[in-house]
């Protein structure tokens, strides 16, 4: 064999050699790389959800006229379709961030080459050249830290997607769930955070600058970086116009128009302790979850006007009284309730001053002293246990052995220290004097007062002693209303009631609530105290609220010390309770009884309310007769100054002459004050 013939079997054998070991490199890499990509993809999570998408979307709540109210949200993101966009919203984004989606295969290996080699130059991560698809399987299924391996698995991921889902559905996932800034996820919620309107609405200019946002949302936010967000706006349309979307015209003119952004204040919220009764009520029962990921419809019974209404009139009333008593403005609070009486529907809650403050609601958490707003309570089991607003007790000192008290006696004492001798149950109520009201309760017995008062609606404990009478035991502003309710309602008790419906994203009713409504006790019993009750409006503790020039039924409260101040009073239609006092329970001030801290409140509110709709008369029940008597006594009269007073038929003092109410004028009905 010749040297030659040897140099050139030997150049063979080395190139074999080497031919060979590079098909081993290569197929080890391929070999590597293949049991990564299958490693990586038994890791990966599967992407058949897709096809379901449910992402976190936000809980609206609406009131009565189905407006908007508020949200609850942990990413604020309202779904819309793709095919509501417009065509160059779409355009926009594709153009902005990945110019050619519709031809790659969920990789881009030209973006990834060209980001490669920049990230090689810089010694780190500065450009990451991902595709939407792969933005999509970060957003969906991956962390957002900046590591190769991490990488990897997005590319995996975005190569299974793009084969699993079309190109309009990748985009539908990325223009829902793309965050945008300030909090809003997906085009749905941009657009309507920054410029107050749907995307279906967007123009060209404004579709140009949210796709400018997802490379910096912070650093391109047109609220706080508004020259750059107008540059990047800039670059969207230059490459919208490059990739033919667009003509230059278009691009110029989208350069030359205003943006009118929505302003970055924040929306005043109209019931915020209405809106928190509601959250607490969703959570405990179908849990947060649900609440802030599942995007709840929920109606309401809150009334805008109505709510607004009360708001006003509490700020109104509790300023009136920081005024009076020089008090710094927000030490006082006050809560108030109204509520529709035949339905229970809730139609306005304020649960204190300042929600930023202060989250409890005095409304409906804080349980304090009624007074003499609990009266009703125990007169009206007294005329269901035969007592009529004729019958009379001796006002006089009464004294019962206490040894917590000082001298070991408890001497309850009327509101103004005086004593009135004989005082029909009618008087009793309308000059709210306590002792005979102690004595009705002894009279009647305490637990079956007690027992009357929480059937009416009354659920928090009740002291089972004779300072119930005067409203010892504490109770919420909801309960009070809700029992008054039934005097209000012809003794019917319905279930206050703050949501109508709760609808989730597919449709499907959570719960749906009616009235719930109940007859507790005799129309006609309801109808005695609730006559009687006209005439604290009319002529006692309550006149104050006279001027709504109406039929209004109420109760005063104050507490000892004048710690708290209250006043319930109703229409046939509605029911309004007002509560005013200190939190840390201390004294609102000299003579800031509940008709006069409490009552104003509910007369501002109430006015407003009620306008414009027809006055409205408290019907009579069948069976209820009505007799001429003397105002003081009780006893039959047919002489001047004399008032209709009612009773039971069958139950009329001797010798009275009874007439039915066709024969009784409603204006004859109400007593009148012979002097103002």
């Amino acid at each position: 064999m010749t040297r030659s013939r040897k140099r050139l079997l030997g150049k063979w054998g080395f190139a074999s050699i080497l031919a060979v070991l590079i098909g081993l490199v290569v197929a080890l890499v391929l070999a590597v790389t293949g049991y990564l990509f299958y490693f990586f993809l038994g890791e990966l999570p599967s992407v058949d959800t897709l096809k379901d998408y449910r992402p976190s979307i936000a809980t609206r709540v609406y009131a009565d006229n189905n407006e908007l109210i508020d949200e609850f949200f942990l990413e604020d993101r309202k779904i819309i379709k793709i095919t509501d966009l417009p065509k160059y919203v779409i355009q926009a984004f594709v153009a902005a961030e990945d110019s050619r989606f519709f031809e790659h295969k969920g990789l881009d290996f030209q973006g990834i080459s060209r980001a490669f080699f920049k990230n090689i130059q810089a010694g780190r991560i500065v450009q990451g050249g991902s595709t939407i698809t792969q933005q999509v399987a970060k957003a969906l299924y991956l962390s957002p830290e900046k590591r190769y391996i991490r990488k990897v698995k997005e590319a995996i991921l975005a190569y299974k997607i793009d084969h699993y889902l079309t190109k309009e559905e990748i985009l539908n996932l990325y223009l829902n769930h793309i965050y945008l800034g300030h909090g809003t996820y997906g085009v749905e919620a941009a657009a309507q955070g920054y410029f107050g309107k749907s995307a279906r609405y967007l123009s060209l200019p404004e579709a140009a600058i949210l796709a400018g946002l997802p490379k910096a949302p912070s650093a391109y936010s047109p609220f706080t970086h508004f020259d750059k967000a107008r540059q990047r706006q800039a670059y969207v349309l230059e490459r919208m116009e490059e990739d033919g979307y667009i003509t230059k015209q278009d691009r110029e003119r989208a350069l030359n128009t205003s943006l009118a952004l929505r302003s970055v204040k924040p929306k005043e919220k109209v019931a915020p302790y209405f809106i928190e009764h509601i959250r607490r009520y969703i959570v405990e029962k179908y849990g947060s979850d649900v609440l802030y990921k599942e995007g709840l419809e929920v109606y309401t019974t809150l009334n805008i006007e109505a709510q607004k209404a009360a708001r006003d009139a509490v700020e109104r009333g509790l300023s009136e009284l920081e005024e009076r008593q020089g008090y710094d403005r927000g030490l006082v609070q006050g809560a108030l309730i109204a509520m529709d009486v035949k339905t229970g529907a809730v139609k306005s809650l304020v649960g204190g001053r300042e929600f930023s403050k202060s989250e409890f609601n005095r409304a409906t958490q804080s349980r304090r002293q009624p007074g003499s707003a609990f009266k009703p309570f125990i007169y009206t089991a007294a005329f269901d246990k035969g007592l009529t607003p004729s019958t009379r007790f001796i006002d006089d000192p009464i004294q019962f052995p206490d040894p917590s008290k000082p001298g070991g006696f408890w001497q309850p004492k009327n509101f103004d220290g005086k004593f009135n001798g004989p005082t029909t149950l009618r008087n009793a109520i309308v000059q709210s004097r306590n002792i005979i009201t102690i004595k009705v309760l002894q009279d009647i017995g305490i637990d079956y007062a007690a027992s009357y008062a929480n059937v009416m609606g009354i659920t928090s404990p009740l002291g089972r002693n004779l300072s119930l009478a005067l409203g010892s035991s504490g109770v919420t502003l909801l309960e009070m209303v809700r029992g008054f309710g039934v005097l209000a309602n012809q003794g019917k008790r319905v279930t206050p009631y703050f949501i109508t419906k709760i609808v989730d994203r597919t449709g499907h009713v959570f719960e749906e609530n009616q009235p719930k409504v109940e007859q507790v006790i005799d129309s006609r019993i309801a109808f005695i105290s609730s006559y009687i009750m006209q005439d604290v409006v009319e002529s006692g503790t309550g006149r104050r609220v006279k001027s709504i020039g109406r039929p209004v039924a109420g109760k005063t409260g104050t507490t000892n010390d004048v710690r708290d101040a209250w006043f319930l009073g109703f229409t046939p239609s509605m029911i309004t309770g007002v509560w005013v006092g200190f939190d840390q329970e201390r004294s609102l001030g000299h003579q800031e009884v509940g008709g006069r801290a409490a009552a104003p409140i509910w007369l501002y509110f109430m006015s407003q309310a009620l306008s414009g709709t027809p006055i409205e008369t408290f019907p009579v029940p069948e069976g209820i007769v009505f007799v001429k008597v003397d105002p003081k006594t009780g006893a039959p009269s047919s002489g001047r100054g004399t008032i209709y007073e009612s009773f039971l038929e069958g139950t009329t003092p001797p010798g009275a002459v009874p007439v039915d109410a066709e024969q009784v004028k409603p204006e004859e009905m109400i007593p009148k004050e012979e002097t103002e």
